[in-house]
């Protein structure tokens, strides 16, 4: 086609039902596909939404130095061929600009049809591959194209025509069915697409009459498959067609004959719950135990459907209750895990082993359990499930319900579960109720006398960097502070776990649960096993909040050992931590080798040395000096002091020798002992200055 011919409204006349978006994506289509253009589009619709006959105006622009627009030609001169009259053409030709050469110097050169045949090419004949899409308004459409890619048609996808016969069969026409099937030539066994037959579109819409033509005029094909291996009586039943279903069986048609996936008749007739055609398949001699492809049963599909009529005819034909699928699930194990009571009921009044377990060790007890049901749980404890059979990872239906928030299960297992079976799992309900945050269910447990200080065993506790083993530490490290504040009252002893729930507290900045621990006897001054260190851990913790910092001071923690360091005055060796192997020291549990460490431990001055604190080494030692006597700053917390011109009041404060008040302070303190301060007949400004509450010694 040459590139400034004319393009008249009949050369468009293919494109002419399309719309806007249509056209759009024709265009974009087609751009994409010609490798060899190089195009410039440049499209200006504009519509008056008042006025029915709106003008459209399109302009295109073609580089021919390379090759000529086929795309935008088709899309815009067909909807300019729709919106204004007939006679309208466009004409492509070289514009003066400094994109394109001299006009005659080069000529365009089009590697596809333009625009595209207007039939599609004969797909017997055509070499190439085909393509489907949809455009943006939903309309399908179709494009053909060569191996290279190249465009040879695009339009809509044409409906399929349905034969002749189909179409009777559709309608129900038995008569023209008949004149059909007689016809010299007919061949029923010709499919209308793969493997579909004629038998098959009377089964598909339940055609009595028709299919009872096609069996006199072809029996022979009865049996015959879809390409998805579906028979015609599979296809009635799926259709749940019982006429055609009862004349397929009286006509001989293979029972239990079955699709790809190995479901028979009998097995769709349960999955569609048709209790009506499982009593036909069954009065006709259908198999009752056969499998489908994972090994279910028709029994087993009825009873997640919850149809105990069903069931009792598949039970009466003969079909086995503990045959299980192929992941190892019986039948009553899919009943109980569905949450279907009646067939449950049946199961087990039919012989069904209540405690029948699956291969990783679950009873229908614990599915139950672990998925909600609680008529199915309440059924089967009253019917003596064992509540302490293990299921995956030796975990009992009390763990699991308790995991999963169950309240009202729980409720129902605490009761009917072992206490030493729990402590033979190694973990405590206790432990899922205070991870998950089931502060009800924790209530519960600590009513029912639950161990609130059960400890998790080895193998549990290794599953945790940082070797957790309570339910409180679960509570604290969870900041939840009702939960907390429960196991402390019911006894649980804030010092078992390595890494001290004291600590996490202090590492989360929650005052509230580092009160409750303390109140309840947390110990102030233990150590980590993993990071040795020679001052209170929890220090580690605390020091950028200074009034959670002095609380612990206040409350019994050492601070002399925060002045001890094995180089006093002399040079400190340089810290050989990275600074984010120190951060570890105070933000995770992951121990620093010890050949990075001081062989006694972090020293204090080492600690505050780290970067995130050192920022406040000024407060921290002075709050610190509050609560020792005589002390000597080694060189590295004099370097920090010297640091700041603010802080040399501080260095002032620690040098000897130290107030008579202080040194009296600490030495009643110490005689009289810090929980009995408050019980001295003394005036309340001296309480409260032994207490470290004042603002300043003088008032005293």
């Amino acid at each position: 086609m040459a590139v400034s011919g004319a393009l008249s409204f009949e050369d468009y006349s293919v494109y002419s039902n399309l719309s806007d978006d249509e056209l759009l994506q024709l265009a974009i289509e087609r751009s994409l596909t010609d490798s060899n253009a190089n195009i410039n589009i440049s499209a200006t619709v504009n519509t008056n939404t008042n006025n029915a006959n709106s003008d459209a105006i399109s302009t295109i622009t073609a580089n021919t130095a390379n090759t000529a627009n086929t795309a935008a030609n088709t899309a815009s001169a067909a909807s300019t061929a729709r919106r204004r009259v007939p006679d309208v053409t466009i004409t492509n030709r070289p514009q003066t600009c400094s994109h394109n050469p001299p006009e005659g110097q080069t000529t365009a050169h089009y590697s596809s049809p333009n625009p595209p045949s207007e039939k599609p090419p004969d797909l017997k004949t055509f070499i190439g591959y085909v393509s489907h899409f949809m455009t943006g308004s939903g309309k399908k459409m179709v494009a053909y194209r060569k191996p290279d890619g190249t465009l040879v048609h695009i339009g809509p996808e044409p409906e399929e025509e349905e034969e002749p016969l189909f179409q009777a069969i559709r309608d129900g026409d038995a008569n023209k069915v008949r004149m059909l099937t007689m016809r010299p030539g007919a061949n029923l066994m010709l499919p209308s697409k793969p493997g579909w037959l004629a038998i098959h579109q009377a089964a598909w819409f339940g055609q009595t009459s028709c299919l009872r033509v096609l069996l006199s005029a072809q029996p022979g094909m009865i049996n015959k498959r879809t390409d998805r291996g579906d028979t015609a009586l599979m296809i009635a039943v799926s259709k749940v067609k019982p006429g055609c279903v009862q004349l397929l069986l009286e006509r001989g048609a293979d029972i239990d004959l079955g699709n790809f996936d190995k479901e028979t008749p009998l097995y769709r007739a349960c999955e569609k719950n048709n209790a009506e055609i499982v009593a036909l398949l069954l009065n006709h001699g259908a198999a009752v135990n056969n499998q489908c492809i994972q090994g279910w049963t028709a029994l087993q599909e009825a009873v997640s459907r919850n149809n105990v009529e069903i069931l009792a005819m598949l039970v009466k034909a003969g079909a086995k209750l503990s045959l299980a699928n192929t992941y190892g699930i019986s039948p009553l194990f899919t009943a109980a895990q569905s949450g279907q009571l009646g067939s449950l009921r049946f199961l087990l009044q039919h012989g069904a082993d209540i405690n029948s377990e699956a291969p990783d060790g679950a009873t229908a007890l614990y599915e139950a359990s672990k998925n909600g049901h609680e008529e199915i749980v309440e059924f089967l404890i009253s019917q003596n499930a064992d509540a302490n059979k293990p299921g995956k990872g030796g975990l009992l239906p009390l763990h699991v319900a308790a995991q999963r928030g169950h309240d009202n299960i729980v409720d129902m297992l605490i009761p009917a579960t072992s206490r030493a079976r729990v402590r033979r799992t190694g973990i405590s309900p206790l432990h899922f109720a205070a991870e998950r945050n089931r502060d009800e269910i924790l209530e519960a447990l600590i009513e029912a006398d639950f161990d609130v200080n059960a400890q998790l065993s080895e193998d549990r506790t290794r599953l945790y960097e940082d070797r957790r083993s309570t339910a409180l530490y679960f509570s604290v490290i969870n900041n939840n502070i009702d939960a907390t504040r429960m196991l402390l009252k019911a006894g649980a002893n804030p010092n078992l776990d390595v890494f001290r729930p004291l600590m996490v507290a202090a590492r989360l900045g929650c005052i509230q649960t580092l009160t409750l621990l303390v109140e309840h006897g947390a110990d102030i001054n233990a150590s980590i096993p993993t990071h040795p260190t020679t001052f209170p851990a929890v220090y580690m913790f605390s020091m950028k909040y200074l009034p959670m910092f002095k609380y612990l001071l206040d409350q019994g923690g050492h601070a002399l050992p925060c002045f001890d360091c094995a180089y006093g005055s002399k040079p400190h060796p340089p810290i050989k931590t990275t600074r984010s192997q120190r951060d570890e020291l105070i933000y995770t549990d992951r121990a620093v080798p010890e050949s990075q460490l001081s062989t006694r431990g972090v020293q204090f001055c080492e600690m505050i040395s780290v970067p995130s604190i050192c920022r406040w080494a000024g407060p921290i030692i002075d709050v610190l000096l509050d609560y020792v006597g005589h002390v000597t700053l080694c060189s590295r917390l004099m370097e920090h002091l010297d640091s700041y011109s603010d802080w040399s009041t501080i260095k002032d404060k620690a040098a000897p020798p130290r107030p008579l008040l202080q040194l009296c302070r600490l030495q009643i303190r110490q005689l009289v002992g810090r929980r009995r301060l408050k019980r001295l007949p003394l005036p309340g400004t001296l309480i409260r200055f032994l207490s470290h509450v004042e603002a300043s010694a003088d008032e005293s």
